[in-house]
């Protein structure tokens, strides 16, 4: 955070083949690094696009590789992309199973991750409210360009912003709906049952939970629970992560055109996808 008072918002973010990345977070090294970071079968990963519910469901495999294995996972953001090449040599020297973690494009991951059919939850959110936890976090973290709304709408529709388009992201991830080492669970879902979720991941990761650690673990990782433990989990960096979490706050950001342009990229990018079926967009964007 110290590093990012000395550059301008147009430093903070830099072009890596095509797509824009956080300078400080994601340098260069460390992406070049990651075309020699190979996965296992045995790897527990986690994938979501920006602002999909990805810190929440980061917490909650922790506690059921934790719970189950007895295995303490390692502290901080897994995040492939956010480690230095020195921290990815450590990562791949750790036991198994590791829980490994990134926002990157399928395509861009090392072919391993689907050669080696290590096991992938992919983690969608409804691409209205994503859009407006994105402005936020956006405007929130120090080591990200502040942006205005009527101007980052603009971008996230055309795929101008970190990591690229939502849409291009999940039209790439729809092409690999059916792969047995892929499951796919909406930020949606995990809200309105979040105990049957956890029953979910832990069947798909192989992880055994009795009735009442998957409860112990539900009662841990309300949007509530984790917001008033954040300071543990994430120092001065825990207001930046967890805001809302509510779904349908999109509504008190979007003006009735933004909502239609939104409604037409929708139908025209995901409508009749069964990607496009399990974001129930009509439920939660209309």
């Amino acid at each position: 955070m110290d590093l990012s008072k000395s550059l301008t918002d147009e430093e903070k973010v830099f072009r890596y083949k095509g797509l824009l990345y956080p300078t400080i977070m994601s340098p260069l090294e460390n992406l070049e690094a990651l075309r020699t970071l190979e996965a296992r079968p045995e790897d527990v990963v986690l994938v979501a696009y920006p602002k999909c519910g990805f810190n929440w469901m980061e917490s909650i495999l922790w506690k059921i590789i934790s719970i189950s294995t007895g295995k303490k996972v390692r502290d901080g953001p897994p995040h492939m992309e956010f480690l230095h090449p020195d921290m990815q040599k450590m990562l791949a020297k750790e036991a198994s199973p590791r829980l490994m973690a990134t926002h990157l494009h399928p395509d861009v991951m090392h072919p391993s991750f689907m050669q080696k059919k290590a096991k992938m939850l992919v983690v969608w959110r409804n691409p209205k409210d994503t859009l407006v936890s994105f402005y936020h976090f956006m405007n929130k973290n120090p080591v990200l360009p502040n942006v205005e709304w009527d101007k980052f709408f603009t971008d996230f529709m055309s795929g101008d912003v970190l990591y690229g388009s939502y849409f291009d992201h999940a039209n790439a991830w729809e092409k690999l709906f059916d792969k047995p080492n892929v499951k796919m669970i909406m930020y949606e879902d995990m809200k309105e049952d979040l105990s049957g979720g956890i029953r979910q991941l832990s069947e798909f990761f192989g992880f055994l939970l009795t009735e009442e650690q998957v409860k112990t673990i539900a009662d841990q990782s309300t949007f509530s629970a984790m917001k008033e433990s954040a300071v543990q989990t994430h120092g001065k960096f825990s207001q930046v992560v967890f805001r809302k979490g509510e779904v349908g706050d999109w509504k008190n950001h979007f003006s009735e055109a933004q909502s239609q342009q939104m409604d037409e990229e929708f139908n025209k990018r995901l409508a009749g996808t069964r990607l496009g079926n399990r974001l129930k967009y009509d439920t939660y964007c209309k």
